[in-house]
């Protein structure tokens, strides 16, 4: 086992007195919890119409003030049940059972009353009352409606200047994370809504980070349908959880926002600045941001978006690299992940607006960003053969730049309760400038050089988008009747040009130089894109409980690939067109698309089962040459889908979904790319269709009062003939890929997901446990050999959240793993390796309005046969002093990265190799930051 160093141990000591120190804090509130001394309730549940006694009926103790839970419990068999150790006070009594209206009664406890029987207590059937939960205290807090939470701002405790995201952490049942992420019953919150609309597109910590509470009028929490089932009324089983913040009538109404200004150590800086102008049926903003230390935008900040993000495609186990920019790196698209020095400006632009009743909606943003990042990678893969080992070793310095803009518009009209139209259109403009210089060596198992490679590239490129939709739908008068009619144009023009330069020496056996290779090039790139597509889709109701759907579809895909390269009749003179790597093609596709789809829905079942079919025709053109490729396929897309819903709170279901998969053009027939000379693709025009199957199943029981719950899920995927690389590499380490179809093997992946949350009442602490794991067998052939891969992950993951409002904020994370790697042909390559990720925020509020803030993420992977255990820890800590009566003004200082140790390490490994990288970050800087929130809003809410 290799030593660890100095760093590393100093590491691992700080994590555990870090998790030593959060053990005694929990264990702490726990004895005071248990110190109290209460009083007792008892009482009996039962339906005295059926004379049913309600057995595990679960029966909750509310704080009459804030409807936040004290205990609960589950009735015995004979419907009864006791709760004692209650300190004195005002509660609310509420038992719920599946079916049956919940029952809420309030009560106290004094002196004068220390135990208190409610005797026996009628349940009634929903079905005798109204289907609808109500909690009731001052104000009420909770309402569940249907599949929708829905809970009163005002009913919890709001600070001046909070933001929604503060109001959330209050919510029973929806945790936020340090980076702003929603979970909410255990799945993850995708969209955030602001009066049922879109607030900036689609990151939702622009609303959450950046509205303020005090605006809010309620919090609705639901499933959203797909627009599908929306209009048809048909549920698809297709949801997304979604949380719409509703304002305030009397606060939609004026100017808020904010300015944040940020100066620190080494040359470190940021700036911020948010415009909001609202009233009745119209909303304005605006926001801008310069900053060096990875603040993107208003929202996430870190691992934030200007860009469409890389353009990689996964083909198997090969990541195919787009030939537009020939050296893509963190800020060449515009996107950041943590990786390089950046240097972000943006700014955006927001409207909508609502008029005629709500009957015509626009919705519309733009956004500009520039993004510049440059710093060093070192990477070091080890690749396993059948003939042994080689090593790469490769120091790439890179320095990118991206500047982009983009605009949006939605506009929807509904003229009658029939008819609606939906338009959208969208259009990106994109500039991108990559420079990098790298060096790389490779040797085999015994150290030997076999060759070395110097090479640098310098691209710039231009990139066109450009999108538009329609949408008609129609609903006729026969209940669940209804016609839609959706057409969508996609156009994408991208254009670049660069050079290349390289010099690549190989050598021989015993150590001499053998060969060089050298490449002085100039490249042009135009690709050009256009996509057509139109799908109609009719729905009718064949009975009560069944309904057909039918579609049928048409798309037209003209595309154009022109890659010129010109090698150097004299240094600086490229005048010679390289035929080898030049070439301009021509593609025209042509599809048919059917399909028809059952949906059966009764009392709490969902099936839905069919299946698509379409006809595809290819055909590509060499222009160069004239040469004619063709290819006719049928594509087979049959699906079955099965939900239960036993209740508002509980359901199952499982679905299977099948699709052809057909190779890909540069599979077929790739555009040879020298790029990396040293990694060849080669097409393969006999490649035949593969098939893939999936099966999914999901459990989930959760309520949302006393939030705790269980879910579990996993997935099943298996391929038939499946497309796999045979990987050559030569004794000089050249590498040729090529694709076949594999024969007698079926690769497949599985996951597993369970997943138990609830909450520590005593301590009011909400704890969620999970274990996951994955795995999956792979094939390819590796020197013509065939080689399996096996790769199995399991993992731990216990979370903690603990909050009071104005008082503290407390979250934990522990989750240790370990992770095993198989290779059939080289079993001393297998990579087995424990892995541990932690993180914890702990936030205090002390008088004089100070505020006291600390987080860590640790991460550490253990040695391997291959590589070194590596570790990180990156430690924050702030203090900050709010000013003035609603706390507008607010004096921070922050230190980054306490113990300097962002080293951006990542490892990941490929059917033969396993790869370690680390790059440049931003590391440990002090930062003063000085931020005003300002408002001018409607009235200040009365008090109740």
């Amino acid at each position: 086992m290799k030593p660890i160093s100095r760093s590393n141990a100093l590491a691992i000591s700080l994590f555990k007195r870090c998790l030593v120190c959060t053990v005694i804090l929990i264990s702490c509130f726990t004895q005071s919890a248990s110190a109290q001394q209460g009083y007792a309730i008892k009482g009996n549940l039962a339906d005295t119409a059926l004379r049913t006694k309600m057995f595990n009926s679960t029966v909750y103790v509310l704080n009459a003030k804030d409807s936040i839970l004290t205990k609960f419990i589950y009735a015995a068999a004979d419907g009864g049940f006791s709760i004692n150790n209650l300190p004195a006070g005002n509660y609310i009594l509420m038992a719920t059972y599946p079916d049956y209206a919940d029952y809420v009664e309030p009560f106290s406890l004094d002196a004068a009353h220390a135990g208190l029987d409610f005797g026996t207590i009628s349940m009634q059937l929903k079905s005798r009352l109204l289907n609808e939960v109500i909690i009731k205290g001052g104000v009420t807090a909770i309402k569940i409606k249907g599949d929708t939470t829905e809970f009163k701002a005002r009913a919890y405790v709001i600070q001046p200047n909070d933001k929604v995201e503060d109001l959330l952490k209050q919510l029973p049942g929806i945790q936020v994370d340090k980076d702003g992420k929603i979970t909410a019953n255990g799945e993850r919150v995708n969209k955030v809504l602001l009066d049922g609309e879109e607030f900036f597109g689609d990151d939702p910590t622009l609303v959450t980070k950046n509205i303020r509470a005090d605006m809010v009028d309620k919090i609705q929490l639901y499933d959203k349908k797909s627009d599908q089932a929306t209009f048809t009324g048909i549920d698809d089983g297709v949801k997304t959880k979604t949380i719409n913040v509703k304002l305030r009538a009397d606060k939609n109404n004026g100017m808020f926002g904010k300015v944040d200004a940020g100066i620190g150590s080494q040359n470190f800086y940021q700036a911020q600045g948010l415009y909001n102008h609202f009233k009745p049926g119209e909303k304005y903003a605006a926001y801008a941001t310069a900053a060096n230390n990875g603040k993107i935008n208003l929202g996430q900040g870190d691992n934030s978006r200007l860009g469409s993000g890389g353009n990689n495609v996964q083909v198997g186990d090969v990541v195919i690299v787009p030939a537009t920019l020939a050296d893509e790196q963190d800020g060449a698209y515009g996107t950041y992940n943590g990786r390089g020095l950046p240097v972000a400006r943006t700014g955006g632009l927001h409207y909508d607006g609502k008029w005629n009743n709500n009957k015509e909606i626009i919705n519309t943003n733009y956004k500009a960003g520039y993004l510049a990042t440059n710093g060093v990678t070192n990477t070091s893969t080890e690749q396993h053969l059948p003939t042994g080992d080689q090593n790469n070793n490769t120091s790439r310095n890179f320095d990118n730049s991206a500047f982009r803009q983009k605009l949006d518009a939605a506009f929807q009209a509904n003229p009658d309760s029939a008819s609606g139209i939906k338009v959208m259109v969208d259009g990106t403009l994109k500039n991108a400038t990559t420079r990098s210089n790298y060096l790389s060596t490779t040797t085999n198992g015994s150290s030997n050089l076999l060759n070395s490679n110097v090479q640098s590239n310098n691209n710039t490129g231009n990139t066109g988008i450009f999108n538009a939709g329609v949408l008609y739908t129609h609903r006729m008068r026969r209940p669940g009747r209804t016609f839609s009619w959706n057409v969508n144009e996609a156009y994408n023009r991208n254009q670049s040009n660069g050079y290349q330069n390289s010099v690549i020496d190989f050598y021989n056996t015993t150590g001499g130089k053998d060969s060089t290779r050298r490449i002085d090039q100039y490249k042009t790139t135009d690709v050009t894109s256009s996509l057509l597509s139109s799908n109609a889709t009719y729905t009718e109701p064949l009975s009560k409980v069944l309904a057909l759907i039918f579609n049928y579809g048409l798309g037209m895909n003209n595309s154009s690939a022109d890659r010129q390269t010109f090698d150097a009749s004299m240094p600086g003179n490229y005048n010679l067109l390289n035929t080898t790597f030049s070439n301009n093609y021509r593609f025209n596709q042509f599809t048919n698309q059917a399909g028809a789809v059952f949906n059966y829905h009764q009392n709490k079942t969902i099936l839905t089962f069919g299946s698509k079919v379409s006809q595809v025709d290819f055909k590509q053109v060499n222009l160069n040459s004239n040469d004619i490729y063709r290819r006719d396929f049928i594509n087979l897309a049959p699906q079955v889908n099965y939900q239960y819903k036993a209740s508002q709170q509980a359901s199952f279901s499982m679905s299977y979904n099948g699709n052809t998969i057909q190779p890909t053009i540069d599979q077929v027939q790739p555009v040879r790319i020298n790029n990396d000379p040293l990694n060849i693709v080669l097409g393969n025009p006999d490649l035949k269709a593969s098939f893939s199957n999936n099966f999914k199943f999901n459990y989930r029981l959760y309520r949302s009062i006393s939030n705790h719950g269980v879910s579990v899920g996993g997935g099943y995927n298996l391929v038939s003939n499946a497309v796999v690389n045979n990987i050559t590499t030569d004794a000089t380490g050249k590498t040729i890929t090529q694709y076949l179809n594999l024969q007698g093997q079926t690769p497949f992946r599985y996951n597993l997901n369970t997943n138990y949350y609830m909450m520590i009442a005593p301590i009011n602490t909400s704890m969620s446990l999970e274990f996951n794991t994955t795995g999956n067998i792979s094939y390819n052939y590796i020197n013509n050999v065939l080689n399996k891969s096996e790769a199995y992950s399991y993992g731990w993951v216990a979370e903690f959240h603990k909050s009071k409002a104005n008082a503290h904020y407390f979250q934990f994370v522990f989750a240790p793993n370990y992770t095993v790697n198989k290779i059939s042909l080289q079993q001393r390559g297998n990579n087995n390796a424990w892995g541990i990720y932690s993180d914890a925020v702990a936030s205090v509020y002390l008088p004089a309005k100070l505020q006291v803030s600390t987080d860590y993420n640790y991460n550490y992977t253990a040695a391997t046969a291959s590589f070194t255990a590596q570790s990180r820890m990156i430690w924050n800590a702030s203090i900050s002093k709010a000013f003035f009566k609603d706390n507008g003004l607010k004096l921070a200082a922050t230190v980054n990265d306490l113990l300097n140790q962002n080293a951006n390490y990542s490892r990941f490994i490929t059917a033969n190799s396993i790869t370690q990288s680390n790059t440049t970050g931003i590391r440990r800087y002090l930062m003063f930051s000085l931020t005003w929130d300002f408002n001018k809003i409607g009235a200040s809410p009365q008090k109740k």
